[in-house]
């Protein structure tokens, strides 16, 4: 199986298919601190990064944004003192895609 954050994220259109159940499964364990959630109708991966203070988690924030920017997708990010919860789905699909996958294991990939 492969590593999730060496694959690269496609260019998603409206119409593309959700992840599969079985997809998420076999790839749960290399994002397995990630939860999924629905808000507004949408499933979501969601997970909440703990840091020492604003600083640090002002830092990682900025981080997962090049990252975004770099892979061309883009999350819903929130800052807070010592925390930064990050939540990746796709919008033009309403929902998971592969590239959600492969953005939440290059999220953790950046604390290493």
């Amino acid at each position: 199986m492969k590593k999730l954050c060496e694959l690269q994220c496609e260019a998603c259109q409206v119409g593309a298919p959700l992840v599969s159940s079985e997809e998420i499964a076999d790839f749960r364990e290399q994002i397995s601190d990630w939860e999924i959630l629905t808000a507004e109708g949408v499933e979501r991966l969601s997970r909440t990064f703990k840091f020492r203070n604003f600083a640090e988690a002002l830092a990682f924030t900025n981080q997962v944004g090049e990252l975004a920017e770099a892979e061309g997708h883009h999350p819903a990010i929130l800052t807070e003192w010592g925390k930064v919860t990050v939540q990746w789905w796709t919008h033009k699909i309403k929902g998971l895609h592969r590239n959600d996958l492969i953005m939440a294991a290059k999220t953790e990939a950046l604390l290493k």
